[in-house]
């Protein structure tokens, strides 16, 4: 019987341990970035500013480089309205909990308030007194507004009201950041062979934040999750450069509607003609029936590629094809003719915009085989 050398053994235990790694490093940054420090990622208590740095940080410990070999991080401002303070309602006396109960729209204005209620429809309550309506909902999500508007809108969950709302009393303090200032953060792997030809991964690191001070949005599959996969292959990359540059770009306000992406297409750091190829990575948490590529009809050569590999390896059980799509950070790169790929998994959990897309939860159950894909694309599409 052929005895195994031993050095291999430990050759093949290591390369065991390498994909362990891969996913309890996932696992790791996930935890991270939707943790209580991290505050949601977004607008208040230096959440989105604490998320950049914990990426630069990430791309020096792997010994990237920044793309104008200076700075990681490319600063850039807008409005945004916010919720730093209170966030108190009572509705027949019964105190609800922010994100849990209730919601306050995104582009409401504060107010304090005590007022009686007047029904509108079933499922629909305005102020008598005031400038304030409230809609029942069998789901709350939330979004991010740039600016506030002249009324306050209130969602509440039906299960948190055993009668119908009669009175309010209500405390929601908002403030308008008119200057908000955020960051992408951009490092990359210098080419051995063709470094002004690129491959570009995306992720956007922002979430939704914090409504009020003692509740935020965690964020972890949308879109913690792509983050960690982006870090994961500049870690690979890094010790595996390629004939072409490899660049990774973390952007920051995509929930406020693709900021980050929109100010660096109109502010590139370098030509976007040279962009080979971009993956936009957004929602990697499920995949357990499969992925979803926006822009596969744009390109339908790649996207052939893509499913003779799948087909060959079967990383996904299905890979189904979208065409163009403005709903994530791939968005104004296609615009300008740049040839991208937005994928996001499917099934898994239902957990979306709301304070259930916790780490616990996330089953990262085709995270290793997506994480394989995308190198092995690559791989080809250069090759």
């Amino acid at each position: 019987m052929y005895r195994i050398p031993p050095l291999l053994i430990v050759i093949l235990l290591i390369g065991l341990n390498v994909l362990a790694q891969d996913l309890n490093y996932a696992k790791k940054t996930i935890n991270t970035l939707t943790s209580k420090k991290y505050w949601g990622r977004g607008y208040t208590k230096g959440g989105m500013a604490k998320a950049a740095n914990f990426i630069e940080k990430e791309f020096k410990k792997f010994s990237l480089a920044p793309i104008d070999g200076k700075d990681f991080q490319q600063y850039f401002s807008f409005p945004v309205n916010t919720f730093p303070n209170q966030m108190e309602l009572q509705v027949n006396g019964k105190k609800l909990i922010a994100g849990r109960d209730f919601i306050v729209h995104q582009a409401s204005r504060g107010i304090v308030a005590t007022d009686s209620l007047i029904k509108k429809d079933s499922l629909t309550y305005l102020g008598k007194n005031t400038e304030l309506t409230i809609n029942l909902k069998t789901k709350l999500t939330w979004s991010v507004s740039q600016r506030a508007s002249d009324f306050t809108l209130i969602d509440i969950d039906k299960k948190a009201l055993p009668n119908e709302p009669s009175t309010v009393k209500i405390n929601i303090q908002n403030k308008e950041e008119i200057n908000f200032t955020a960051s992408n953060v951009i490092a990359m792997v210098k080419g051995t062979r063709q470094p002004d030809s690129l491959l570009v991964f995306t992720a956007h690191y922002d979430h939704l934040g914090g409504m009020g001070n003692q509740t935020y949005f965690p964020g972890a599959n949308d879109n913690a999750s792509g983050v960690a996969m982006l870090l994961d292959l500049a870690k690979y990359y890094a010790a595996h450069p390629q004939k072409h540059s490899i660049v990774f770009m973390a952007f920051a306000a995509e929930e406020a509607g693709l900021l980050g992406s929109k100010y660096f297409t109109e502010n590139p750091l370098f030509p976007l003609k040279n962009i080979r190829f971009l993956w936009n990575l957004d929602l990697m948490g499920n995949g357990d029936i499969g992925a979803t590529i926006v822009n596969a009809t744009l390109h339908p050569q790649e996207f052939a590629l893509l499913n003779k590999i799948n087909g060959e390896k079967k990383y996904l059980p299905k890979i189904n094809p979208r065409g163009k799509a403005a709903n994530s950070d791939h968005y104004f790169f296609s615009e300008r003719g740049v040839p991208a790929f937005f994928l996001y998994t499917q099934g898994g959990v239902s957990a979306y915009h709301d304070v259930n897309d916790i780490a616990k939860t996330l089953p990262l159950i085709a995270y290793e085989n997506l994480f394989k894909l995308f190198v092995t694309f690559n791989d080809r599409l250069i090759n």
